[in-house]
């Protein structure tokens, strides 16, 4: 992974907003959108464009509202998701898709394959939380401290909780590699193992960089949106899912993924724990997940290619 293939996003317009996107890989491949965490930006972790395009897939990822260079929507929910993934599909001429969504962005994902039923062929949540309304879910058990004061205060005081956002927006603006030092603090072996590799460290301290340059609206409003109902039923989801967690997770706890896979009453997700890993192993299972989203996907897909 690395930032050779990054370039300047392109803005398209969705009601009276615009939303960065990027595009990468092999424009006429599998269309796949990519959810990224929380906080994050379009710039995450991903396989090198060249990767990508040996495989066949064309990489749709975009800041979500108030991240980057996309326009702030405050009160958004989880579900509104699903209506900017449908906005940019359409702008870029794709009819039929996959979705694949890494933390935070694993909700976002299944809004999309629970209310685009038509378009969304396949869906993958990696590290992902679960509905924090699931009777019986300790839902912060299992967290570290810094998950467990931010979601707390998120659901408590929420003028506490912006006050604290901003200013940490405005140190990690000021100084973008003190926020992912300060996770290192809190990971697990696992993951310091992880996050050590200088390519994902200097990716994952560009992706915080973009995600607050603007300020905190965007990380607010995510976890605001986690932290509430999500606004569609995961009963309604109909492709198939693969879900993917490492066990040692302190971040998003694996019994999230054991939530949400019995919430997927619908069908029979594949769920996969990792016994050895944890928060950011997410990052080294993009290419596996995005073969089995492919696989996953109709055979007879009409794979449309991209306006260039």
């Amino acid at each position: 992974m690395d930032r050779e293939d990054r370039t300047a996003p392109m803005l398209i317009d969705v009601d009276d907003r615009q939303l960065a996107v990027d595009v990468a890989g092999d424009r006429n491949g599998l269309p796949v959108f990519l959810f990224h965490g929380t906080p994050g930006s379009r710039n995450g972790p991903r396989p090198r464009a060249s990767v990508l395009y040996r495989r066949g897939i064309c990489l749709i990822s975009y800041d979500r509202p108030g991240y980057g260079e996309s326009t702030p929507q405050p009160g958004r929910t989880v579900a509104d998701a699903a209506h900017d993934v449908e906005a940019i599909a359409g702008q870029l001429e794709i009819d039929e898709f996959a979705v694949i969504g890494r933390s935070g962005g694993g909700p976002h994902a299944l809004a999309c394959a629970a209310l685009l039923p038509d378009k969304v062929k396949s869906a993958a949540a990696l590290v992902s939380v679960a509905p924090p309304d699931v009777p019986g879910l300790d839902w912060m058990d299992g967290m570290g401290e810094g998950n467990i004061e931010a979601y707390g205060k998120a659901g408590v005081d929420q003028a506490a909780f912006e006050n604290a956002l901003r200013q940490r927006a405005r140190e990690v603006t000021a100084n973008p590699a003190m926020f992912l030092e300060h996770l290192r603090g809190e990971m697990t072996a696992a993951d310091r193992l992880i996050t050590n590799d200088v390519g994902i460290s200097r990716t994952l301290t560009a992706t915080y960089a973009e995600a607050l340059k603007h300020g905190h609206q965007g990380w607010l409003d995510d976890t605001i949106a986690l932290r509430s109902h999500w606004k569609f039923d995961l009963k309604e989801v109909r492709c198939p899912v693969l879900l993917w967690h490492g066990e040692r997770d302190n971040f998003s706890p694996v019994a999230h993924t054991y939530w949400l896979a019995k919430l997927l009453r619908s069908i029979e997700p594949v769920v996969t724990i990792e016994p050895n890993s944890a928060h950011f192993g997410a990052v080294k299972v993009f290419l596996d997940t995005f073969r089995w989203l492919a696989a996953a996907a109709p055979a007879d897909q009409d794979q449309l290619a991209l306006a260039r």
